[in-house]
């Protein structure tokens, strides 16, 4: 006697085998409805399990279940952006997964810091052109208030809000970033040294300052001390009006965080344009966006400060070597710079770095060079390589220093302000670690 009756019973076999096939079929179905494999099934209508409970969360979609991106937010001013900026974002950036920046509305950085040199615009240019930056928000308020807070939150989806370490204070003395502090929303990185819009301005003003006092030959030569980083002994460094020139210390490991890190393809069509790249602005950016449609890879080269000086004058370059490389290896447009690159391009070296296309724009600070008899494009024009593209716009570092001059008392005014913060930052200043 089996276990369902008489083994010899044909209709005893034909019930076992009915229920082995039956709960194997039972099985295969609920497998299938359990992951969602197939709305029909051998003839057998499968409704997906997870659509029955949707609300129970227990069969949560694949899709759903990937990690959230942490969007980050950081505010600014971003007035004569610089190589310190650059490093702001990078360094915010890093902290999300998407950076979202905010430039301050031109009205907004009259009421509490006075004349910007640069247009609304012509800002938002130059942040859009950072390679680190994801997306952006025009018109940003100075400081953020609940409702902008809110709508960051929401609108944005923001996780943190991002600022440096240097202080932020409102014209009423209270920190422009409380209410993210108190929000616990908040997170710090560090300043980089050696560089601010303050400086900078206070730079160009040093150099009109020296055109007029031409009989002092302590004041012969800017870019020599803006290279080595020292002020002038004469100079009252108590003076409210007294600038810092600058401190920038090259470092390897700085040049890397800025560089792509990647070289061009054995059939990459490289296309190489060189220039000083002094006060790096939107008209720099755009043309090398310009540059960079033509081919595959954007190679810069940046001349050296002694060139730049011999071609332009002794108050040039206003930046040096390194901090103009660096802001020109944040540019999304750029994939490699040559740090001190020649002012004649030679035939060797379009071998040497399989140079398909050499370009320069219609605006430049040097356009009669193209004229010269000593063309330093003669080679390219020889090989037929050589390619004039049209500037889309109408600046150069000339321009931004003749807004200076034009302001002359309004921004020497602003600096004198400025300096006075600056100069507290650097008292009480505490080593921050990270970058």
């Amino acid at each position: 006697m089996g276990a369902f009756g008489d083994d010899n019973n044909p209709c005893a076999g034909s019930f076992l085998a009915s229920r082995i096939v039956g709960g194997f079929m039972g099985g295969f179905v609920l497998t299938a409805a359990l992951f969602s494999l197939s709305s029909r099934l051998l003839g057998v209508d499968v409704i997906p399990i997870p659509s029955l409970f949707p609300s129970m969360g227990l069969f949560s979609n694949r899709k759903s279940s990937e990690k959230k991106k942490i969007r980050v937010y950081m505010d600014g001013c971003f007035d004569l952006m610089h190589y310190g900026h650059a490093n702001a974002l990078r360094q915010a950036r890093a902290l999300g997964d998407e950076l979202v920046v905010g430039v301050v509305s031109d009205e907004e950085i009259i009421a509490n810091k006075g004349p910007p040199v640069m247009s609304l615009n012509e800002r938002i240019v130059m942040v859009r052109g950072v390679k680190w930056v994801d997306e952006v928000i025009p018109d940003a308020p100075y400081a953020i208030n609940e409702s902008f807070m809110k709508k960051l939150f929401t609108e944005y989806g923001i996780d943190y809000i991002i600022h440096g370490d240097d202080p932020c204070l409102l014209p009423d003395g209270s920190d422009a970033y409380e209410l993210a502090k108190k929000a616990g929303r908040y997170k710090q990185i560090k300043r980089t040294e050696g560089v601010s819009s303050t400086d900078i301005v206070g730079r160009m003003l040093l150099c009109v300052r020296d055109r007029q006092s031409s009989e002092n030959q302590h004041h012969a030569s800017l870019q020599r001390q803006f290279s080595h980083g020292n002020n002038n002994k004469s100079e009252n460094r108590n003076s409210p009006s007294s600038t810092r020139i600058s401190h920038f210390l090259p470092t390897s490991r700085r040049i890397v965080q800025f560089s792509n890190g990647k070289g061009p393809g054995p059939q990459a069509r490289i296309i190489y344009m060189d220039g000083a790249f002094d006060l790096f602005h939107a008209g720099h950016v755009e043309i090398l966006h310009r540059a960079r449609e033509l081919g595959d890879f954007l190679l810069v080269g940046i001349h050296t400060d002694q060139t730049v000086s011999s071609n332009r004058g002794p108050h040039h370059p206003i930046m040096n070597l390194h901090e103009r490389s660096l802001s020109v290896l944040a540019c999304r447009y750029v994939d490699e710079v040559i740090i001190g690159a020649p002012w004649t391009i030679t035939k060797d070296m379009i071998t040497t770095f399989n140079i398909s296309l050499v370009v320069h724009g219609t605006v430049a600070e040097n356009s009669d060079l193209l004229n010269e008899e000593d063309d330093p494009y003669k080679a390219a024009k020889e090989l037929g390589i050589f390619k004039l593209i049209e500037s889309p716009m109408d600046i150069t570092t000339t321009t931004i220093i003749k807004r200076i001059v034009a302001n002359h008392e309004a921004y020497k005014k602003r600096n004198e302000k400025k300096t006075e913060s600056e100069k507290k930052y650097y008292e009480g200043k505490t080593y921050v670690s990270g970058d």
